[in-house]
Order: C-alpha cells, then structure tokens, then sequence
C-alpha cells in the first residue's frame, strides 16, 4: 500500500472520465476547513488509518480519505470518532446551505417590506399628499410622450392602498413578518442541516404553491416563474434526498446512509472483511 501526504491547498476539482472538470467535494471542503483526522483504540482499525513516513507520522482525513503529516486531532473509541460528512453527503450540505442562503435573503427582504408598510400604515395621509403632488408635476412630462398616468396600472394599484385601512396595513405588516421569521428559522435550520428544518421547508415551501400558481394566472413575470421552479425542485429534493414522509426508507435508510459514506465505517468493515477471511 502507498502512503502519501497531501498539502491543505487542494482546489477540490479533477479531470473526469469524459475530460471535463468535476468538483472533489470532500477535498475541496477539506482545502478551506482543513483535514479531520482520529485514532481509534482498535488496533486494526489504528492501522488502516496511520501510516509511518520518513517525515514523521501521518494520519488519514475521514473526510477526503488522503494522509495528512502529524498528530490526530482525536483519539478513542471508534464509536465515539466524529461522524464527518463526505460525498454525496457533503453535497446534499452544500445544496441545502445554498437554499439556507436564499431563505435568509428573502426573509431579510420581506423584513424591510413588512417595515416600510408599517411606516406607511402611520402616515398614510402624508404620503398620499406626496404622492399627488408629484402627480402633478409629473402628469404633463408622461403626457408629451403619449402616456397617461392616470390610466397606469402601476398608479392605479398604489392609489387602492390609499384607500386600505390603518388596521388592515398594520395586518398586513404583522402577517409579512411572521411570514419572514419562518424564512429565517428554515435559513438558519438549512444551515445546520437540522431535519425539523428540512420538514418545515418542505410544508411551508409547499403550502405557498398554491398561492404562486395563482399569482402566475394573473401576472406573468420572469422571477415569478423561476420563483416558482426553485421551489418546487426545493421541495422535491430535500422531500427525495433526506428521505421525508417515509420515502426511500424513510429515517432509518437516511442514517445508515450517512453512516455508510463515514470512512471510519468503511474501514471498518473493510477491516472485519479481511478478518473472516
């Protein structure tokens, strides 16, 4: 067998079968968080995971699987190593960071709408007076280019909240909030890959289809669309891949997923293979 020690300065990408560029998920990760070694009590297992090089001793990563020079950064049972993501499952992390990173985007920005139709809740007169005389002055500049404002869709609809009620407004801001902090508590949940918060995005995620649908049959626009399409993939994904609702097996078949892409794992049952035979 031959050891080698490998740098932290990987950049995660190799030349595939058909020539193109893949992404080494567990290398990559391990360039920019760096390497996670243990030494387990078992004498067997010690060995398939330790090498003794002219430089001194090295251990392998459980992540990327290479050797890497100097001491582990843990030791004991194997039962209690670190259970460390690699592979698919290291993939299915970054997707779910990635839909983390687009909740908290969007709960940040429903935050800032749900503030300002609070603040147009209380002065709701003044900015009608505003907005009226800007009207005005604007009226004859839109007319010479043959458009009239006061047929604008767009001027119509700010004109009908004119005529909404302070507590009707002040409903609507408590409810864009709520609706907000369910963004934020999926984000951080995502994050973290909790599995609550892969159930709460795919029932919220998916109780709001409905609404995008409908929105479509009465606007069409391009972010609505792709809105809509996220979403759905979103919720097709995690519900598939984290095997929700029972699928695939349900919890149980996820954790012995997980369990079988830990290298320590494998190791060892390569390690009681050998043994038997």
């Amino acid at each position: 067998m031959h050891y080698r020690a490998v740098p932290d300065d990987r950049h995660g990408t190799f030349i595939g079968r058909h020539g193109g560029m893949k992404i080494d998920w567990d290398r990559r990760h391990c360039a920019r968080r760096g390497h996670v070694t243990y030494a387990p009590d078992d004498s067997r297992l010690r060995l398939r995971l330790h090498a003794q090089t002219a430089v001194g001793d090295a251990w392998r990563c459980l992540r990327c699987g290479d050797f890497v020079l100097g001491e582990p950064h843990g030791s004991g049972p194997a039962a209690e190593a670190p259970l460390v993501p690699r592979g698919k499952v290291l993939r299915d992390l970054f997707i779910l960071r990635f839909l983390a990173i687009e909740r908290a985007v969007r709960g940040v920005f429903i935050v800032l709408v749900a503030v300002a139709v609070w603040k147009f809740s209380n002065s709701q007169d003044a900015v009608r007076r505003l907005f009226n005389e800007y009207l005005d002055v604007l009226r004859p500049v839109f007319r010479h280019f043959h458009y009239d404002l006061d047929n604008s869709p767009v001027v119509g609809t700010i004109q009908k909240t004119f005529g909404y009620k302070h507590s009707t407004l002040v409903l609507v801001a408590a409810l864009l909030l709520a609706y907000a902090l369910i963004e934020l508590v999926e984000a951080v949940g995502l994050w973290y890959a909790k599995r609550w918060a892969e159930y709460l995005t795919v029932v919220a995620t998916a109780a709001f289809l409905p609404l995008e649908i409908y929105e479509l049959t009465e606007h069409v626009s391009g972010l609505k669309i792709a809105t809509l399409i996220l979403n759905i993939l979103a919720v097709l994904y995690i519900a598939i891949a984290k095997r929700l609702f029972g699928l695939r097996g349900g919890r149980k078949a996820f954790e012995e997923e997980r369990r079988s892409a830990s290298l320590l794992e494998v190791e060892e049952s390569a390690g009681l293979e050998v043994t038997a035979g």
